[in-house]
């Protein structure tokens, strides 16, 4: 895989991808065996949002391959602060770097970034744009459990603000897999995302009611109603609590439907569903490591 940046998942190939997840595969069969493999990488944190397992995956990557990190820091504290550019502190900053890694709260931050760095630059979520790694990780706990082709994905709550689930969309169109989009009216699917699936071939099946899919599903993805994304309080007070996985749905469900969700969550699965064969969320949040692991070493390969 060469790429001098990850910017959406739109841009992997189903080659780029089994590169990554094969070469997670091997980490996760032998991490010891990676951790003086980028002794010298340093890798740039520069989040200008809140994060807790996409920052701190990326930071355990590093330094489980043998490199460290740096961290801009909050915003309030940087030059951010004082009116610097995005443009400007990325220059900079990738001025430090072997490579970087970007979260910002604007949809195409990544985008403008990437067109100021010399060094690899990956798009850690840009507002309710692209989030092309936590696809990786999806895709990775995906292929572990119930493989990639010929299977049924649930992908349920906010779609239209959900970046996770742009990426993670466009991504399976690259697989055998048939995608059940399942929201509040007023949170389906953008027209961009619908069209980029419609221009791979991809059959966009939406719902509003979970049941009426539920028996079919081989995986289901729950997300968070976002809050911070909506521009009306309102609004968002309508659609809270719509859908929540609980034991009585899994019961509804197939034996062994796999849940997933990219976390924070708040109520939309409950806690009686964590101690189930079918949860895979605290192993999906885990498997980040690996992958981010796979993925950066990929990229150091690419630019040497």
């Amino acid at each position: 895989m060469r790429h001098d940046h990850i910017v959406t998942a739109k841009q992997l190939s189903r080659a780029d991808i089994e590169a990554v997840l094969d070469r997670a595969a091997e980490i996760d069969a032998d991490p010891a065996g990676w951790t003086d493999h980028r002794p010298d990488a340093l890798l740039g944190l520069c989040f200008f949002e809140p994060s807790t397992r996409t920052r701190m995956s990326f930071e355990t990557a590093i330094k489980r391959l043998g490199g460290d990190a740096v961290d801009m820091g909050a915003t309030d504290e940087s030059a951010v602060a004082k009116g610097e550019s995005l443009a400007d502190t990325v220059r900079v900053i990738g001025g430090y770097v072997d490579a970087l890694v970007l979260r910002h709260p604007r949809e195409g931050a990544a985008k403008l970034a990437a067109e100021h760095v010399d060094v690899p630059l990956v798009n850690g979520g840009d507002g309710a744009g692209h989030h092309p790694t936590q696809t990786l990780l999806d895709l990775y706990t995906l292929r572990e459990s119930t493989g990639l082709d010929g299977i049924d994905v649930g992908i349920v709550g906010d779609l239209k603000y959900g970046r996770t689930v742009h990426s993670l969309a466009r991504a399976l169109t690259n697989f055998d897999a048939r995608q059940h989009f399942v929201s509040p009216e007023s949170l389906q699917l953008p027209a961009s995302v619908r069209y980029d699936l419609h221009e791979r071939g991809a059959a966009v099946r939406e719902h509003t009611d979970l049941s009426s899919v539920l028996g079919e599903l081989d995986a289901l993805y729950v997300t968070r109603i976002q809050r911070e994304r909506f521009p009306d309080e309102t609004e968002y007070r309508e659609v809270a609590g719509q859908y929540r996985i609980d034991e009585s749905t899994l019961a509804a469900a197939r034996d062994d439907v796999v849940v997933m969700h990219p976390l924070p969550r708040v109520d939309e699965i409950a806690p009686e569903v964590d101690e189930t064969d079918n949860a895979r969320y605290f192993q999906q949040a885990h498997n980040g490591v690996p992958v981010r692991m796979a993925l950066l070493d990929l990229l150091l390969e690419g630019s040497a």
